[in-house]
């Protein structure tokens, strides 16, 4: 279907070593379906060097453009670029972004997680966290919309998703990733605790930094066990689809891997984690790891993990849990309400 007037959409979101790849891998997201929709798309945001984000970004033939550092340059940058709206997605941008960007007549979508992002002024709101609750306190007029129906993937996640029975392998594939850096070293926390369980498994573990993969391959292993320590992937899809199931931070990655139908267990690494990995947790629909900070300090991982791993028909359920709670529409659903407000002029 192709919107008109066709509309000018700006993605102001970075990636960065030091905070991850998760905002801009959902803006690009976003960017997919307004493209399909006949709309214009450009980044405005830093990639933070990282070379598999930057081949990814290159393919999706969205041009990207440095942000300026200033409130008002960053306005400059957009009114010159001609832009409808802009969507606003990352916790470290300037609080009275939103609000300069809408005095200058342009539509503001925000991203939000929780209380994460919330201070931006803007028309509409979008928390896709699963239970979330509709932002509160916006400009008169703006739209809040919540819950993990507006958790928005790429082309690669939507024609991946399963339908059929997931795989069982002996000894089962398990897929670890915390992230797309991994700012918060979580995999050598909790792959040699998984390790530690004793039971046969082959764990592919993405981890960006070579100092991490070396450490990994030289973890000791026991009967039946395997290590792969592998830098990120483009298509993370593709690799999880071909696992039995996963382990993974509690971010946007989760709702990839529901959607795709592989069983996961989550791990809360970061405080802005905390809110999915709850709500995930309550819906039955991943196993619970445990907060990072705590298995630090304990130094084992919990007994669910042991099923998840030697259980099938348990792994069998949750994939049926997830793929029947995340759809993989809401990217349309987001660029609905998004282009709407834009032809209104908000």
């Amino acid at each position: 279907m192709t919107e008109a007037p066709t509309s000018h959409v700006v993605l102001r979101c970075d990636a960065h070593p030091s905070f991850g790849v998760g905002h801009l891998v959902r803006c690009l997201a976003l960017a997919q379906e307004l493209l399909a929709r006949g709309s214009r798309v450009t980044l405005l945001g830093g990639l933070g060097g990282i070379a598999w984000l930057e081949r990814l970004v290159a393919d999706s033939a969205v041009p990207v453009i440095p942000p300026a550092d200033e409130i008002g340059s960053v306005c400059a940058q957009v009114v010159d670029l001609g832009a409808d709206a802009v969507v606003l997605d990352g916790y470290h941008l300037q609080p009275a972004l939103g609000e300069a960007l809408r005095e200058a007549g342009v539509t503001v979508l925000a991203m939000v997680d929780g209380e994460f992002g919330a201070v931006q002024e803007a028309d509409v709101y979008i928390d896709q966290n699963l239970g979330a609750v509709p932002h509160t306190g916006g400009p008169d007029g703006s739209l809040a919309l919540a819950g993990v129906e507006y958790a928005m993937f790429r082309d690669s996640v939507l024609d991946r998703r399963r339908t059929g029975t997931v795989p069982a392998h002996r000894p089962p594939r398990v897929l670890a990733v915390f992230g797309g850096t991994d700012p918060y070293d979580a995999a050598r926390t909790v792959v040699p605790q998984v390790l530690d369980l004793g039971e046969p498994v082959e764990l592919t573990v993405v981890a960006a930094r070579e100092e991490v993969r070396t450490a990994l391959a030289a973890l000791p292993t026991g009967p039946g066990q395997t290590v792969h320590a592998i830098e990120p992937v483009a298509d993370l899809a593709a690799l999880a689809v071909e696992q039995d199931l996963a382990i993974s931070a509690s971010g946007s990655s989760v709702w990839e891997l529901l959607c795709l139908g592989v069983p996961t267990a989550v791990v809360c690494v970061a405080d802005n984690q905390r809110l999915g990995y709850e709500m995930t947790v309550a819906e039955g629909v991943v196993v619970p790891v445990g907060v990072l900070d705590d298995l630090r300090a304990q130094g084992s991982v919990p007994p669910g993990v042991r099923r998840l791993l030697t259980d099938t028909d348990h792994r069998a359920d949750l994939a049926r849990r997830g793929r029947a709670l995340v759809d993989g529409d809401g990217r349309a659903r987001v660029s609905t309400a998004l282009l709407n407000l834009t032809r209104r002029g908000h």
